[in-house]
């Protein structure tokens, strides 16, 4: 029965950011439709939430890689001054 749970995400994570929102935008018009049984409705659910993780981990991750190349452009001397001043 892991093995059930656990294959889905492999293949949910192999899916990019976009073709991760495409269906869960499916999977959601589906659910607001209706006219599904409560098995079909709790399935589409449960696939709902998983490419949510999966969209959220890829946004996370481009949230890192741009923090990182911000960083780097910065330069060393910017280092452990932390966040510039917003005030004017």
């Amino acid at each position: 029965m892991t093995s059930e749970v656990e294959q889905p995400t492999a293949m949910s994570e192999a899916l990019g950011y976009e073709q991760a929102r495409d269906e869960l935008i499916e999977v959601v018009r589906r659910l607001e439709a209706g006219g599904t049984t409560l098995e079909e409705s709790l399935a589409l659910w449960e696939r709902g939430e998983e490419l949510a993780k999966v969209c959220r981990r890829r946004l996370d991750g481009a949230r890192a890689r741009l923090d990182a190349a911000l960083a780097e452009e910065a330069g060393p001397e910017d280092e452990g001054e932390g966040e510039p001043s917003r005030e004017p």
